[in-house]
């Protein structure tokens, strides 16, 4: 296995080699912030929703599902707090003109034998605490300062003082004084709607899927017949302006949600409920294939709470560029509901007809919300799966997806091409699999090469078709990617084998 420095290169680099994943509009030089998923990428993503859906809204009776529009009323944003707080805190480097997000800058003073002889300065990764180190040894050598060198404790730029910011050096050109002070910047992408291009046209691209859940919660509980406890779950993109846009598709301007609002009585007990969704996100990452031995949990303390959270939990995972947020699980409140009901004029009371106490019967929700984003399940999932090892003398790049989630369920080949009698019957059998799953057909090259190509993209089967398959017993050979382990087993059998491994 790569280390951490190599991987993510490695990663990349699959991606973009094997057609997972492109840089947008790559033709004109890239757009930062933005992807395109290739014939595998747009596999392997689909099939990450697909297996979200099936797990939380069709194998639940608690669960419904909704498809809101990316672009709603504009004051869906103003009640909900994203038109006046929906920012980030903004830092220029005058001299580079590079832009950073003041909390993912970190600063430390450097001091030797007791005085501050400067500062050292980062950007967040899972290894700054190590470069801030190396820089302020180098800062101390540089100076030829002698003496000890006190513990290097990073903060974010947010904590800086005034009187420090002509001190701390600018991650791009290591010289201070170039860093302006922090100044907040909303995220939201701007466009118009109409006609006009004025005030009164304004609208955004949304910034989170959980509003159109929210806006439509009265609709749903007016026509779903649901009742509460119960969940509204959408899959969409969203939008927001990263100033820092990095670590390929973990932080993207362009990305997609898969989010869950689950509805509680006031009376609930929803530290209850809020670990019970936690223990099942983890459960759920575990079985398609992103191992709990990867997996953490951060709690966020009451200080850094968002100001509608009665908790929230992160489950975090061990990227190639440290462990950082895989999903988050909040506990709302009933504030967005409340805010709603409170611009719009619309009551989003819902009675409750098995509430014993008459007078309690009709209250405004509370939320429970875990929150997934795909595009950091898709490079979890890409982290966990990839592997390089020595098979039979030679390197093998392979990516242990789940079948669930692999591009490609199995890859059919024929022994040899040469052969029409080999070929027409490999033919038939891809035909017969085809019609249940998608997968892949190869007749070019040894049939070693071929199991590496398919091996390089997580095709978890591959099946042969060779001259004992038509000359003796009929069967076919089944090939294991991870095992590599090889069976003779007949048509019919490999079908009920393959459902059973893929549809479970």
């Amino acid at each position: 296995m790569n280390d951490k420095e190599t991987l993510m290169d490695d990663i990349v680099n699959l991606c973009k080699r094997r057609g997972f994943i492109f840089p947008s509009s790559e033709i004109y030089g890239g757009y930062n912030g933005f992807f395109d998923y290739g014939p595998l990428g747009v596999e392997l993503k689909n099939n990450i929703k697909k297996a979200w859906w099936q797990d939380m809204v069709h194998r639940r009776d608690d669960i419904v599902g909704l498809d809101s529009t990316i672009i709603h009323h504009p004051m869906t944003w103003k009640a909900s707090g994203h038109v006046d707080n929906f920012t980030d805190p903004l830092v220029d480097c005058r001299e580079s003109k590079m832009r950073y997000r003041a909390d993912q800058l970190f600063f430390a003073p450097v001091v030797v034998a007791g005085e501050k002889i400067g500062y050292v300065s980062v950007l967040e990764d899972g290894d700054m605490q190590e470069k801030a180190e190396e820089a302020a040894r180098d800062l101390k050598r540089r100076l030829a300062k002698q003496g000890e060198l006190a513990p290097i404790v990073l903060k974010d730029y947010t904590e800086a003082k005034p009187d420090e910011y002509a001190l701390i050096p600018s991650p791009a050109t290591g010289k201070p004084g170039s860093l302006t002070p922090p100044r907040a910047f909303n995220m939201m992408f701007q466009t118009y709607v109409g006609a006009l291009r004025d005030e009164t046209a304004i609208a955004y691209l949304r910034p989170e899927t959980a509003q159109g859940i929210f806006i439509n919660y009265k609709n749903i509980i007016d026509t779903g017949r649901v009742k509460i406890p119960f969940g509204i779950a959408q899959i969409g993109k969203a939008f927001r302006n990263e100033i820092n846009p990095r670590n390929f598709i973990f932080r993207s301007r362009e990305f997609e949600q898969m989010e869950i609002e689950y509805f509680i009585s006031p009376k609930a007990d929803w530290k209850k409920i809020h670990q019970e969704w936690i223990e099942y996100c983890m459960n759920w990452f575990d079985g398609i294939g992103i191992p709990k031995s990867r997996l953490s949990l951060y709690q966020h303390p009451k200080e850094k709470l968002a100001h509608y959270s009665k908790g929230t939990t992160d489950i975090m995972f061990e990227y190639p560029f440290g462990v950082q947020e895989l999903q988050g699980i909040a506990a709302r409140g009933n504030f967005d509901l409340t805010q709603h009901q409170t611009v719009s004029g619309k009551s989003m009371e819902y009675f409750d007809d098995r509430e014993p106490n008459k007078d309690d019967r009709k209250y405004i929700p509370h939320v429970i919300e875990p929150s997934f984003g795909v595009d950091r399940i898709v490079l979890a999932v890409l982290t966990a799966a990839y592997a390089e090892e020595e098979v039979e003398g030679e390197k093998r790049v392979v990516l242990r997806l789940h079948p669930r989630l692999a591009p490609y369920k199995a890859a059919v080949f024929p022994l040899v091409k040469n052969k029409p009698e080999l070929v027409e019957r490999a033919e038939n059998l891809y035909r017969r699999l085809k019609r249940r799953w998608n997968v892949f057909y190869d007749a070019a090259g040894a049939i070693g090469r071929r199991y590496r190509r398919q091996d390089e993209i997580g095709t978890p089967f591959g099946i042969t078709v060779d001259f004992d398959t038509l000359e003796k017993d009929g069967k076919v050979t089944l090939r294991d990617r991870d095992s590599l382990q090889q069976i003779r087993i007949t048509e019919d059998e490999l079908v009920a084998y393959l459902s059973e491994k893929i549809d479970g």
